[in-house]
């Protein structure tokens, strides 16, 4: 299913999975969908393996877990996910030295908490891994203090950015 992209979300400066000036950062971007989903897009790496040819399970757990926390901001865009809970499921290697794009969406939605799900689709279509979460809502200056994030958030568009995605039509952790 092709979906239109409503718009681009902001990296931080610092941060591990989308850190623009962390050297170690993952360097992925994300982008918020028709759909209310948010798809993060990430050029996997030889540094970041485990087995030749195979991201590391815990990239890909950092990619999912980051990609449904932030899904929350399709349907509040003042709220932040903390983890609280997070179970993954992997289906197939991710492999190195191609684009891989991480969709996560919202599946229950309270004052505090949210709960999510999420995959891993590769360049063929195929599911490499699955995971859900529970999440609480917290205001960003309560997680990094009071006025860093002003300074932290960077909205970086660069000429290439995807003007839609084609992703799966529908999915279920569950059903998986």
């Amino acid at each position: 299913m092709i979906v239109k992209v409503n718009k681009k979300h902001t990296n931080s400066k610092n941060c591990f999975v989308c850190g623009t000036e962390n050297k170690e950062s993952l360097k992925v971007d994300f982008f918020e969908v028709e759909t209310k989903e948010m798809v993060a897009v990430y050029f996997s790496n030889d540094s970041h393996i485990s087995y030749p040819g195979r991201v590391h399970g815990g990239i890909s757990a950092s990619l999912l877990d980051e990609t449904i926390g932030r899904a929350i901001t399709c349907l509040e865009p003042d709220a932040f996910g903390v983890t609280i809970d997070f179970q993954i499921r992997y289906k197939k290697p991710v492999p190195v030295d191609q684009i891989i794009l991480i969709v996560g969406k919202i599946t229950r939605n309270k004052s505090r908490l949210f709960e999510g799900e999420g995959y891993i689709l590769l360049k063929d279509k195929t599911v490499a891994a699955i995971a859900k979460g529970r999440y609480m809502k917290m205001d960003v200056n309560k997680i990094a203090g009071e006025g860093i994030m002003n300074e932290e958030l960077v909205l970086v568009s660069k000429p290439n950015d995807p003007k839609s995605f084609n992703i799966l039509e529908e999915f279920s952790y569950e059903s998986n």
